[in-house]
C-alpha cells in the first residue's frame, strides 16, 4: 500500500504542476495563447479550438487532483495520518528472561544457623 500511496502523490504533483502551468498560459480576457501565435490569420479556426482545449484541460486536471486527493485520503484511511492505514504499528515484545544456565558454577552461601 506504500508505494500505491507514493505514486498518488506523485501523480498529484505533477498534475497541480501541469494545472498551473495551463492555468498561466491562459489570458485572463480570453485571447489566451491563441493570440500570441495565432494573429488575426487564425482567429476564425485557432483561438476557439485553442480557447476550448484550454478550458478542458484546466477542468480536466482540476477534477484530476481532486479524485486523486480523495483516493489517497481512502487508502489513508484517517485525513491526520501521514502513511496507508493498512501499516500496521509495530509492537514491541518484552525482553525473553534469560534462565541460568544448566551448570552454574556460582554457589550461594550457607545461612548460618540461629542462635
Amino acid at each position: 500500500m506504500d508505494t500505491i500511496f507514493t505514486l498518488l502523490m506523485v501523480l498529484i504533483m505533477v498534475a497541480s504542476v501541469l494545472l498551473v502551468i495551463i492555468v498561466m498560459a491562459q489570458n485572463p480576457k480570453g485571447g489566451g495563447l491563441s493570440s500570441t501565435f495565432g494573429g488575426a490569420s487564425s482567429a476564425q479556426f485557432g483561438v476557439q479550438r485553442t480557447n476550448d482545449f484550454m478550458e478542458k484541460a484546466t477542468w480536466t486536471l482540476g477534477g484530476t487532483i481532486i479524485v486523486l486527493i480523495l483516493l489517497s485520503v481512502v487508502i489513508t484511511g484517517k485525513p491526520g495520518q501521514s502513511g496507508p492505514a493498512q501499516q500496521q504499528p509495530v509492537k514491541k515484545e518484552a525482553p525473553a528472561k534469560q534462565s541460568a544456565p544448566a551448570s552454574s558454577t556460582t554457589t550461594t552461601p550457607a545461612q548460618a544457623p540461629a542462635k
